[in-house]
């Protein structure tokens, strides 16, 4: 089985205060997929990208990256293969410059010091914020730190992606180049968005989660056009799907 596959069975989470999040969710996604899993507020989204990293602990189910379960002793290899990028970039920085913010993980993988650096300019330059290396995190700009906090994923190399909201704080030119980014990601693309016009060009499957559990499982276009399940999970078309407010067509 290829490193690449997710694979997720059965998967519940419940919050300490006793309210379910996830209830029983399956799915198996394989090497080079790009899937979006989409939903209204509160569906379980960000919930569910939190169990692939092992990030959350699941109550019941089983999640496997490849050939292993996910544990206490896998997670360190699963987490060199599967790399996350919140929502919030607040939680991905942490150091006093975006240099050393995005070459942290390198380090922490004993790399030598050429090739640390070697990954953090190519990490920066996919991103389009090789100008912000020896800036400090906190006087950056939302949508600023938003490409760092990719950057700092980008630089580990991991074979999948998975991403909360990425287009979130983007002023156009960086969610084009954003899309840019993840056209050219080859490998395997897992992310949740409000930004359905991204998901329509980005991702020929989604899957639609409502109150904790999956909807729909599907390609992405006949999901979009089947209108009675959107609006039952309170979604609408992408507005490239949408007719003209003026004229109607």
């Amino acid at each position: 089985m290829s490193h690449h596959i997710v694979e997720v069975k059965n998967l519940r989470h419940v919050y300490p205060d006793g309210t379910p999040a996830l209830r029983d969710i399956s799915f198996r996604i394989t090497h080079g997929e790009s899937v979006a899993i989409i939903g209204a507020n509160g569906a379980g989204k960000s919930t569910l990208l939190l169990h692939l990293n092992g990030y959350l602990a699941p109550t019941s189910g089983e999640i496997r990256i490849g050939d292993f379960p996910m544990s206490k002793a896998t997670l360190p290899d699963i987490r060199r293969t599967v790399g996350m990028v919140f929502q919030d970039p607040d939680d991905q920085l942490f150091m006093p410059t975006v240099y050393d913010d995005v070459a942290f993980g390198p380090m922490n993988l004993g790399l030598p010091g050429p090739d640390v650096e070697a990954r953090v300019r190519d990490a920066l330059q996919r991103v389009g914020a090789g100008h912000l290396q020896e800036k400090a995190p906190y006087h950056l700009s939302g949508g600023e730190k938003k490409r760092v906090a990719i950057a700092t994923v980008l630089s580990m190399s991991p074979d999948i992606l998975v991403m909360d909201e990425p287009t979130n704080g983007l002023d156009p030119f960086a969610r084009r180049q954003l899309m840019g980014l993840l056209k050219d990601f080859h490998h395997t693309k897992i992310f949740t968005s409000h930004d359905l016009d991204m998901v329509l060009e980005l991702c020929e499957r989604t899957i639609i989660l409502n109150e904790g559990a999956v909807k729909a499982d599907g390609p992405t276009r006949e999901i979009f056009l089947d209108e009675a399940l959107l609006a039952g999970c309170r979604l609408e078309k992408p507005l490239s799907m949408q007719g003209c407010p003026v004229c109607g067509k």
